[in-house]
Formats: structure tokens, C-alpha cells, sequence
């Protein structure tokens, strides 16, 4: 929740009392020590298994809406499959783990952001430690205005009664602070990460540029932002070596289920996990995605419109799980498994057993960089440039696909909004990507028989999550 009923104390996000692990408060931050715990406990508002953020299914059930991914009709999956036929309720607890994990890091940002002044010591690794919680803030807001638009802009880490009563923000207002934080992040991180699962001066670059695609499109509408989304993806490629960025060689290596897929110079920003504390465990890999016939718990799965037109080759192989081995040993094929649907390949483990593992979560791969230049640069320019088609195919390459060449630049744009979709096939992008071009209706109007039709609006009016029932009912202006 992001209020508490009671006007002496803020609920979960603003209680210092169930701010384990967080130093909160301007007397509790004088020292780099103090900025440190501080940071500590603004990432775990997004990295608390089961609890909140983007360690479980939630991360794909918010963006189910979307074409790539769906789940089971029947069984105990009823919170994923409200937002897949697009009716969601307040109370749906999958949407609010990602509500409540993103406020809570955003308060501990905050805290980082308005007390650091104070704190004397060495001033680079000041920045690096405020610029990780400028570009926390900003992830935060950025995943709260997509999925719901309207949303409370907070900029405190202290409770006020003003808080019970606080108005909802316009996605203007909210994109407003995001971009003024990635600025920031961007000019006080360091070139390099300090560690594997943190921000560089290249990660804040190449989310301004995803942020600035996203406002060209739905509901911002400000065509001027292709261009600069261009301009920061290419700052990103031009200067990948320094920043530590490529493309992996082999796809299977990102989804191989084992500890070669964890730091990859793919990682532009990506969280780290670890099987050994089930606090920060990943567990949307292995049994979420594993079908009910190899025992697994059928979480999400992937559309079959979806699936059959994803183009063949290695990247389908790789990203897709089509035939299962039941207990007895028997194979069979997807179409006669119990849900009748593909799976994703791309999330099992090596030991598909397991529920816990150390996988990263990939919030930004360096394949985005590469097909963010792509499309924001043949939306700003006549025509795509060579950089635009050396972009979308050093990934189409990879993929096992043959070069584009020679399209219009409509067509251009098309090939790459798709070569989204298969890129990042479950991967909460394809969603997103709906949104912002306003084809939610579209791709969700040809279901095969067997996926799961919508029942609810599929106008813009419904592209919002609710705010949770628990903050609604406290605050009217929710």
C-alpha cells in the first residue's frame, strides 16, 4: 500500500519501521557508510521475492495485455489472467507487487537524493551512489506511468499527513521528473559499473533514449523525442567498449539456465539475484514457466498467434519450449499438452525442478540500444540511415535471420517494431511497445481458438491498471 489508514504513520513505503535494511531520515545519512545502506534499501523495494518488485511472475503478468505471453484458463491463475482479457480489478495482488515495489524504491531514492548534500567524504563515489538512485527514482516512475498512467509524484521520503490526501500526476509531469533524473544519472555515474546489477553512465544513457521512443509515441505524442532517443542510443553504441556493452554472440547463452547466462556484456541494466537468499531470489524462471505436464506451476506461457507467426530459425528455437517429457517419460508435442500452448524456453533452468535461482532480470539488453536507434532514427529522419539497418541486423543475425536492406521507411519501422516482439518475446517490452503505438486492440483482435480471448475494453480508456484497492480506499483522489 502506498498509505496507511492511520494518520501517525505512513503505511509500507513511508514507515521507517518496515524499511528493513534502509537507513531513512536526515540524522541517519552523514556519512558515505549511511549513503551506502541507503542505496542498499532503495533496491530492495524492487528485489524482495514475493513480497514486491520484479523478482516473480508479476514482472510478466504486467504486461499480459500484450500478444507474446498469456496463461492457463483455468487453475489457481486467475490474478494473471483478469489483465490478460483486460479485467483488471484493484485488488489484483500481482499488479500491486510491482506498485508497491517501485514506490518503495522511489522512497528510498528520495531519501538518497534530498539528504546527500550533507554527507562529506570523496566525491566520486558520492555521485556514483547518488546518480544509482537518480536512475532508481526514474526506473521506478517509468514503470509506474506506463502501467498506470496518472499516477502520485512523490518526492519525499518522509510521511505528511498531505500524503493520505495526494492528487494524481499527469504522464507529462511524470515523464517531466524522469528525464530530468536520467540527465542527472547520466552526468554523476561513472563509465564503469561498480558492480555487476548496477547502473553506468551508459545504462542512464540508453534508458533516456528507450524513455524518449516511448514519449514519441502514446499518450505524449511528442514526435520531437525520436530524435533525441536516436541521439542517446547512439551516444550508447558509439562508446559501447567503454562502457562494457555488446551484443553476446550466441543468443543461447543469455537462456542457457545456468551461471553463464549472469553478467554478459548484454547486461546494459540488469538486477542480479541469488538461490541463496530467498529474499532475492529469482523465481519466475524454472517451474512459473514450466506446463503442468512436466509438473511445473503454468504461470505464463506464450499465445499461439504469437507463436506461429514468430519467424523460424535459432531465435525461435531458443525462446520457445514445444515439446514436454512427462514424468513417465512420454514426449509430447505442445498441441497435446494440457494447456495446448507453447512455453518459453527462454526462462527454464537447467534444473526446471526449482523455483529459486540466480538468473538476472534484464531490464535493459544492449539488443534495446540497438532497435531503439533503429526505429527512433527512421521516425526522425527521411529515411533510415546505415547505422539504422546495421542496428536491426546485427540482432536480425544473430536471430539467424537475413539482413533487411532496401525498405521504405514505413516498412523500415514495421520490420523493427517486429523485430521487437521476437527479440524480446515475454520479456514485459512487447506490452509497452502496444501502448505507446496504440495497437493494443490490434494485436489482440486474431486469438487463436485456444488463447485466451479478452472480455474487457480494449480502448485506450482501459489501457491503466487501477491504483490498489488498499490506497484507493484510503485516498479518494486515487
Amino acid at each position: 500500500m502506498l498509505f496507511c489508514s492511520s494518520r501517525r504513520r505512513a503505511v509500507r513505503i513511508f514507515s521507517k519501521k518496515t524499511l528493513k535494511g534502509q537507513v531513512v531520515g536526515t540524522n541517519a545519512i552523514s556519512d558515505i557508510a549511511g549513503l551506502e545502506a541507503a542505496l542498499t534499501g532503495s533496491y530492495k523495494g524492487l528485489l524482495r521475492t514475493w513480497a514486491r518488485g520484479f523478482l516473480t511472475s508479476a514482472i510478466q503478468g504486467y504486461g499480459m495485455g500484450a500478444d507474446d505471453i498469456s496463461t492457463i484458463s483455468g487453475g489457481n491463475k486467475a490474478d494473471f489472467r483478469e489483465i490478460d482479457q483486460f479485467n483488471v480489478t484493484s485488488a489484483n495482488p500481482r499488479l500491486f507487487q510491482i506498485w508497491s515495489g517501485c514506490y518503495k524504491t522511489i522512497q528510498g531514492a528520495n531519501n538518497i537524493i534530498n539528504n546527500y548534500q550533507r554527507v562529506t567524504g570523496d566525491p566520486v563515489r558520492i555521485n556514483s551512489i547518488v546518480g544509482e538512485a537518480y536512475f532508481l527514482r526514474a526506473l521506478g516512475y517509468y514503470w509506474l506511468v506506463r502501467g498506470y498512467g496518472n499516477i502520485p509524484l512523490i518526492t519525499t521520503a518522509d510521511f505528511s499527513d498531505d500524503l493520505l490526501t495526494i492528487q494524481k500526476s499527469a504522464p507529462a509531469e511524470v515523464y517531466k521528473l524522469i528525464e530530468e533524473d536520467l540527465q542527472k544519472a547520466e552526468a554523476m555515474l561513472p563509465d564503469k559499473k561498480r558492480d555487476p546489477g548496477r547502473p553506468n553512465k551508459g545504462s542512464a544513457k540508453a534508458m533516456l533514449a528507450d524513455v524518449y521512443l516511448t514519449e514519441g509515441g502514446w499518450p505524449i505524442k511528442d514526435a520531437s523525442k525520436y530524435a533525441l532517443a536516436a541521439a542517446k542510443a547512439r551516444e550508447v553504441i558509439d562508446n559501447k567498449d567503454l562502457y562494457g556493452f555488446d551484443l553476446v554472440p550466441d543468443l543461447a547463452t543469455l537462456w542457457s539456465g545456468t551461471a553463464t547466462a549472469a553478467g554478459t556484456k548484454e547486461e546494459v541494466f540488469a538486477f542480479q539475484t541469488s538461490e541463496n537468499f530467498g529474499g532475492s531470489t529469482n523465481s519466475f524462471y524454472g517451474l512459473p514457466t514450466v506446463p503442468g505436464d512436466e509438473n511445473g506451476w503454468d504461470d505464463y506461457l506464450a499465445e499461439i498467434t504469437f507463436f506461429n507467426k514468430f519467424p523460424a530459425g535459432k531465435r525461435k528455437d531458443v525462446t520457445f519450449h514445444t515439446v514436454f517429457a512427462k514424468p513417465d517419460g512420454t514426449k509430447i508435442p505442445w498441441q497435446q499438452s494440457l494447456s495446448k500452448h507453447p512455453y518459453y524456453a527462454k526462462f527454464r533452468l537447467a534444473d526446471n525442478t526449482k523455483f529459486t535461482s540466480s538468473m538476472p532480470v534484464h531490464m535493459i539488453r544492449y539488443a534495446h540500444v540497438l532497435l531503439v536507434y533503429a526505429e527512433a532514427q527512421a521516425r526522425a529522419g527521411a529515411s533510415p540511415d546505415a547505422l539504422a539497418y546495421a542496428s536491426v541486423n546485427a540482432v536480425r543475425r544473430r536471430a539467424g535471420l537475413a539482413d533487411l536492406s532496401g525498405l521504405s521507411k514505413t516498412a523500415f519501422i514495421d520490420a523493427v517494431i517486429d523485430e521487437r516482439a521476437w527479440e524480446f518475446a515475454g520479456e514485459w517490452t512487447r506490452w509497452f511497445d502496444l501502448l505507446r503505438l496504440e495497437k493494443v486492440a490490434e494485436a489482440n483482435a486474431h486469438k487463436a481458438p485456444d488463447d485466451l480471448k479478452p472480455i474487457g475494453d480494449l480502448s485506450k480508456g482501459n489501457y491503466w491498471y487501477p491504483a490498489p484497492i488498499g490506497d484507493a480506499n484510503i485516498n479518494p483522489n486515487l
